[in-house]
């Protein structure tokens, strides 16, 4: 028979809870940035959704800021990471691969809790200027011109109509943010329930613009 050591046990807890504390940290940060607020969130709400002192959070973040940096950086752009490899590497028809960005998009994002990012940053820009740089660079940049390269791989290729790109990428993302921020505004108010049908809608507008032959359904 073999006898746990409770102390070996306890060390144990201590160390996978001190690996986890970060993410513990981003999650609850992220929750009351979306109930909250950017601005209305304090450490001191942090640190107690968190389960932890204030003076252990100043250990891993030392502001707000640094915890929203961190939240895009470990939630946001290792996705991207992965839908940018998964462009790079597709081998298929241009309409077929922008179908799938979007739907990533809006699967990824729009149906999850990062949705309320755009809605945090837009309400937020006007006082927290540096925060909306940021996330513009680190992620609306890199969303855009990912959108923006594979249509004009169809251009290129024949598959799609001569447009001007980066208009077309603004326009695909356009109602996709639109959706994630009535989703944390309006959506109480409203009883029109946005379902994945506006998702599937908004692809067939974007592709029957852009494909040259119609002879077939999108």
């Amino acid at each position: 028979m073999v006898f746990s050591n409770p102390l070996l046990d306890q060390s144990s807890r201590w160390k996978r809870r001190k690996e986890d504390r970060p993410d513990e940290i981003l999650n609850a940060a992220l929750e009351l940035f979306t109930e909250k607020g950017f601005a209305a969130t304090r450490m001191d709400d942090v640190a107690k959704k968190a389960g932890i002192s204030k003076g252990t959070l100043y250990n891993y973040f030392e502001s707000k800021e640094s915890i929203f940096h961190a939240v895009v950086q470990e939630m946001i752009s290792p996705e991207i990471d992965k839908v940018e490899a998964f462009v790079a590497s597709y081998q298929g028809p241009t309409d077929h691969l922008l179908r799938q960005l979007i739907r990533a998009w809006w699967t990824n994002v729009g149906e999850t809790r990062l949705s309320a990012i755009p809605k945090i940053v837009i309400s937020e820009s006007g006082n927290f200027p540096e925060l909306a740089q940021f996330f513009v660079d680190t992620v609306v940049k890199r969303a855009r011109k990912l959108f923006t390269d594979v249509v004009s791989k169809g251009v290129v290729t024949g598959e799609f109509n001569l447009v001007e790109t980066q208009s077309v990428a603004r326009l695909i993302i356009a109602p996709l943010v639109y959706a994630t921020i009535w989703q944390h505004s309006l959506k109480p108010f409203d009883d029109d329930y946005l379902s994945d049908e506006y998702v599937d809608m908004h692809i067939k507008f974007i592709l029957k613009s852009l494909i040259k032959d119609q002879r077939f359904d999108v």
